[in-house]
Formats: structure tokens, sequence, C-alpha cells
């Protein structure tokens, strides 16, 4: 008998979690039972003495729901099991994800002949799945790829192994074994740098505005705590950041060009994010004790605030919107906390108007690219396709609502203290229209498709009216 007339009676099993799929559901299926209900945090550790890991999960898949068709399949295993079915071999899956998910990933994929899997109160990983395939098809009766060092008692009992993008030993038992390796790409520093979001970080730049503003720039005493600030809430940001990602795999993925987000895309493991949390809340924290109380208090605040942003107030009608304007004034509360130096109502309210237009364009963006139709809300927000125009309204008044607060600040007696020369500041307030009118034009042609701070950091024109904004308020103070 040759070898393939062999395969076609040795049926290869597969496993679910990092083998077949970039990500493991239980991870995946915790946070989203965790978006529904934040309270159920508290039932883990229940779920966990009562049954272990098993009782979680079927806990989690009482509640939750995936859709296997977003799901990050591994290429280059999906392609080797195709191969398989072609040539008539059977092919199982068999996992320690609850049945409920891997019998809608095998309806999805059409690729199984059969389903191992956890049920009520079993656990299908390690030992259980090595002695419940052994029961199925014999000691050495089957083939298994799999991936973690779970499978490495699975890999004993069959009759040859695939390991499939090891962990540290698995990847010992495959060198050990000599057995068949199906690589995948790494995870590079430009991943990082995404799971990061360190082009968010310029956003940070908003803590040093009421120290420009008190034209306190070259002094050391209040320069180095406004860095340390930055380095603060940078870091508090990326993590919070890697938390939202968490809380939302099922829509990024549904989602363009989200969907190539690392956690969306299995490039990055959830465990591997939760550990850099830690670190960045760590370095964070670290960083603020260097600071003032003040500025360890606000940074509380955002922390909180952002948090319950990803968990729930993201889907909540004008709430959203209000929400993220009120954490860019809260940078700039963060600046003032930090050097010591006052802020005006005038920046306040300012920021809160100039903000607030840009949140709403970031909506009204995300409404026109959709394809909904009246009565259907966004995936995950609370807007309907309806309200495209109100958003819109709104927006553009917030714009010139910001533009005359700064009119009427640079026409009050603050201005003509603080400046030498305060006619050089008006041109601020034609400034800011057309940063925001501009936006809202592009918006309106389709031709914005960026974070509207972003955008404006990036964009060349924005770049040259911002410089020449900030060369008239040195100018005006000298």
């Amino acid at each position: 008998m040759d070898a393939r007339s062999d395969n076609k009676i040795v049926p290869l099993a597969v496993d679910l979690d990092g083998t077949l799929i970039a990500s493991d559901l239980l991870w995946e299926g915790l946070f989203a039972l965790l978006k529904k209900n934040p309270l159920a945090i508290f039932m883990v550790p229940y779920w966990l003495l009562k049954g272990g890991p098993a009782r979680l999960k079927q806990a989690i898949a009482a509640v939750v729901d995936i859709d296997p068709a977003t799901l990050p399949y591994r290429p280059e295993v999906l392609k080797r099991l195709r191969e398989e079915q072609a040539n008539g071999r059977q092919i199982v899956l068999a996992t320690g994800t609850p049945r409920k998910f891997a019998e809608a990933i095998a309806r999805h994929l059409g690729l199984f002949d059969a389903v191992l899997a956890s049920d009520g109160g079993e656990n299908l990983t390690a030992e259980r799945k090595r002695r419940a395939l052994v029961a199925a098809y014999g000691d050495g009766g089957f083939d298994y790829a799999g991936n973690s060092r779970h499978d490495i008692k699975v890999f004993d009992a069959a009759r040859e192994a695939i390991v499939v993008a090891p962990d540290r030993a698995a990847a010992r038992w495959q060198a050990s074994h000599q057995s068949e390796l199906i690589e995948t790409p790494k995870p590079d520093l430009r991943t990082i740098r995404k799971m990061l979001r360190v082009h968010q970080w310029l956003k940070n730049v908003l803590i040093a505005v009421p120290l420009v503003l008190a034209h306190k720039y070259f002094n050391p005493e209040m320069l180095v705590p406004a860095i340390l600030a930055f380095i603060s809430f940078s870091a508090a940001a990326s993590a919070i950041y890697i938390v939202n990602d968490f809380f939302d795999l099922a829509l990024d993925r549904a989602h363009p060009t989200k969907r190539e987000r690392p956690f969306a895309s299995g490039k990055l493991s959830i465990p591997f994010g939760l550990a850099s949390v830690g670190v960045l809340l760590v370095i964070s924290l670290a960083t603020a004790t260097f600071t003032t109380i003040e500025f360890a208090g606000v940074l509380l605040v955002y922390l909180v605030a952002t948090t319950a942003y990803s968990l729930s107030v993201k889907r909540m009608l004008l709430l959203d919107v209000l929400t993220l304007a009120g954490l860019y004034t809260l940078r700039i509360l963060a600046g003032a906390a930090a050097t010591g130096v006052d802020v005006s109502f005038w920046l306040l309210a300012f920021s809160i108007f100039f903000f607030l237009s840009l949140a709403l364009v970031k909506r009204y963006v995300e409404l026109r690219s959709s394809s909904l139709s009246v009565g259907e809300r966004i995936a995950g927000r609370g807007y309907r396709i309806e309200d495209q125009e109100i958003v819109a309204q709104a927006g553009m008044a917030s714009a010139f609502s910001s533009a005359l607060v700064l009119a009427l600040y640079i026409d009050s007696s603050a201005v003509r203290e603080l400046y030498e020369h305060p006619w050089l500041v008006w041109p601020l307030a034609p400034i800011v229209l057309y940063l925001t009118m501009r936006i809202w034009i592009l918006a309106r042609r389709d031709e914005l498709h960026d974070d509207p701070v972003v955008f404006i950091i990036r964009d060349w024109r924005s770049q040259i009216v911002v410089f020449a904004g900030a060369v008239l308020l040195v100018v005006a103070g000298l």
C-alpha cells in the first residue's frame, strides 16, 4: 500500500485554536462576554473554581456567538486541508473549543468529516483529546496537526505530527522528533507599532498646549514634567487601545481596513496583548510618580473614562462624541496639572467645541461609508443612516462655535496683557475655520478616510497653517 492510499485510511485530525485559526476562541469569547456584561468578570473565578476551563468555556458559549466567516484562518493550513480533502482523506476537527463554536466553523468551511469538541464538563485538550482520538481511530491510527504544549501528548499518540506555528514547548518537541513543520509569518516591528498605535501618540502633544500658551516652553522646570506627562499618557493610551481592540474583534473583522489590525488578523495573540497592557500601565503609572499628584488624578480619570468608552459609551448616541471631545480636553488639563500652569475658561471652551466637531466628522464618515438601509444602526454605534445630516449640521456648528470662542478670547483683556502684539493673534480664528471646514468638505466628498486629528497632523496643508499659527503666537508674544 503506498503512502497516498495509506493517507486515505488514516484520518488527519487538526486542532482549532492557534492551528486552524491564528487566535484563541476562549480569550475572544471571554472579551465578547465582558462586552455584553462587564459584571461577568466577577463570575469568572467562580466558574473556574466550580468546573475549571470547561465550565468557563460552556458559560461563554451559552451567551456568545461567533461569526465563522470572519475568523483569522491560517491560509497555509486551509490549503493543506483542502488538498488532503481533494485526495479523499478524512479530516477531523479535534478541539478544546465548545462544540457550539466548533460545529459552526465546520459547517462554514465544509472540510470536516467529524468534529471532536468540548462538551458539558469535559475540556477536550491534552490527555483528554489524546484519549478521544485513540478511542476513535486507535493508537497511531491518525495524523495530528497542532501548535502548543497541550498538543504534545496528542503528537505522541499520532502516526505523524504536523506542528503549526509552534509555541516554545511544541517547537522543542518538533525539533527533537523531526516532524513536519508549517511555519507562519512572524510579527515584526511594524505589527508592534500598529498594536501600540504609535501615530496616535501625536494627540498627546495637547499636553504641551498650556505650556506654549503661557510662553514657558524654554523653562526646564516645566518642560521636563510636560515630557514625562506625554510619555505617561502615551503609554496609557496604547494600553487602552489594545484593550479596545480585544472588545472590538468581531467589528474590526467585518471592517474593510480594521480587519488587518494585529489582534483581529491574528498576527498577535491576546495573551501577548494582555502582557503588553500590563507593561504599558506600569510605565504610565511609574512615569506619573515623577510629576504631580494632580496629574496622577487626571491620568486616573482618563483611564476610567477611556475604559468606560471602550466598554459601552462608544455605542451610545451623542454621548460617544461628547466623551471623545472631553478626552481631548482632558489632555490639556493633564498638561496644566503636570506643569502647574493655569488654564483659562476660554481654552477649555474652545477645546470642547473644536474636538466635538472632529468627533462628529468621524461619525459622519462612518455613516457616509456604510451601506445600511434606513432604520439600521452602524455596527457598534448608536447612529442610523438617516442621522447623517444632523451629525453634519452639529459638527459644522461646533466648528464655527470654536472659532467664535477663539475670536472672543482674542478680543479679551487677557490677550492684551499676555501678548505684546495682540493683533497678530487674530489670524488664528480663520486658521481654525480653514482646518475644520476643509475637513468637513473632504468628508462630504468622501475623501477623508482617517481619524480627523491624525489627518490634520499628516496633511501638509494643515501642517502649513498650523505652523503659521504657531509662528504668529510666538511673534505676538515677543
